[in-house]
């Protein structure tokens, strides 16, 4: 793709990566200021650039320090929950509970959780915002049976937190990647247009054989990188 036909946080973004690779582990990146100050940008445009950076392990913030170049990516062996993705980019992200409540699973649903539609499940939509921009919505079905009392606990702003309190925090997951274009639902709780790009995101967590977790996400195509660690079994 031409420079001059990619969206600005992109061309930010590789601007910075071109800068860095043949930097040594702990150089400086170059300041939000400088680069604000070179492409004539915002500030958030250029956040964005440099926290798809951190997503892949290139860049790393130490708190009132800065951000330095990173040679050994940051692996993980367990099933990451959005706000534990959230805090290793350097986010400070907030939660808003759109809906939560009991219902009964559809077929869709149960098929997922491994039980009989019809049966009492935990639906919880929440939506995520950094720098009170919409990142995502998420919506969470849990076994009601597994969870009892779940409702009433208070909602945290991490499932996963909340989980791990009663043993129940997933050590795997099966997760789904689809491209993806905003649809009127979409487009209302992203504040994006129709048409526009998203990714949608689907994942079962488990607990030994157990499935705990559905979840169903949306995310803003051009304010999310989605980061996945790979390794060679030998």
């Amino acid at each position: 793709m031409p420079l001059g036909t990619m969206l600005k946080h992109v061309q930010v973004r590789e601007y910075v990566r071109d800068l860095i690779q043949n930097l040594p582990e702990g150089a400086p990146a170059p300041s939000e200021r400088e680069l604000m100050q070179h492409f004539g940008v915002a500030r958030m445009t250029v956040r964005q650039a440099i926290d798809a950076l951190v997503a892949e392990g290139l860049l790393e913030r130490a708190p009132a320090r800065g951000t330095f170049v990173c040679r050994s990516p940051r692996f993980v062996s367990r099933p990451m929950s959005f706000t534990e993705d959230a805090r290793a980019r350097g986010w400070e992200v907030t939660t808003e509970t759109l809906q939560s409540g009991l219902g009964q699973a559809g077929p869709g649903v149960a098929k997922a959780l491994g039980i009989t539609p019809g049966d009492s499940v935990i639906h919880w939509r929440r939506r995520r915002r950094h720098e009170d921009v919409p990142l995502c919505y998420q919506d969470v079905y849990l076994n009601e049976i597994l969870l009892p009392g779940f409702l009433r606990t208070g909602l945290p702003d991490s499932l996963y937190s909340l989980l791990a309190a009663r043993g129940l925090r997933p050590t795997a997951a099966e997760d789904k990647l689809t491209a993806d274009l905003a649809n009127a639902v979409d487009a209302d709780l992203l504040d994006l247009k129709i048409g526009q790009p998203v990714l949608r995101h689907s994942r079962r967590g488990l607990v030994g054989d157990v499935v705990i977790e559905l979840s169903r996400a949306v995310y803003a195509g051009s304010r999310f990188t989605w980061w996945s660690p790979l390794t060679v079994s030998r």
